[in-house]
């Protein structure tokens, strides 16, 4: 599955458009967790365990976003866009949305 930010694929041609696609993602933050990043925050430095929840809470929206892309029929996603929100005190919400497209030569 090509994935792409971009609205267009160089060098392949779209053939085909599907519709809308969105994966999303919602990771508890665990106090454990945020009692070390509140340490980092104070003393500097970056929050390894934050980073990869956001890492994790990506990946799992964005191979989301391909399955109902595949089950749309396409073999690529474009125009792409990642949004990162907080739900309530404690909840991260990954969203991933594009345009699931058949394209040549993929």
């Amino acid at each position: 599955m090509i994935m792409s930010t971009t609205p267009t694929l160089e060098g392949h041609k779209i053939t085909a458009y599907h519709g809308v696609v969105v994966g999303e993602a919602i990771l508890g933050a665990n106090v454990v967790r945020d009692l070390f990043a509140g340490i980092t925050d104070i003393i500097g430095g970056r929050s390894s365990s934050y980073e990869a929840s956001l890492s994790e809470a990506r990946d799992t929206a964005m191979r989301e976003l391909a399955e109902r892309a595949a089950a749309l029929g396409g073999n690529a996603v474009v125009g792409i866009d990642l949004d990162y929100e907080v739900v309530g005190n404690s909840m991260l919400m990954v969203s991933a949305s594009g345009t699931s497209v058949t394209v040549e030569g993929a």
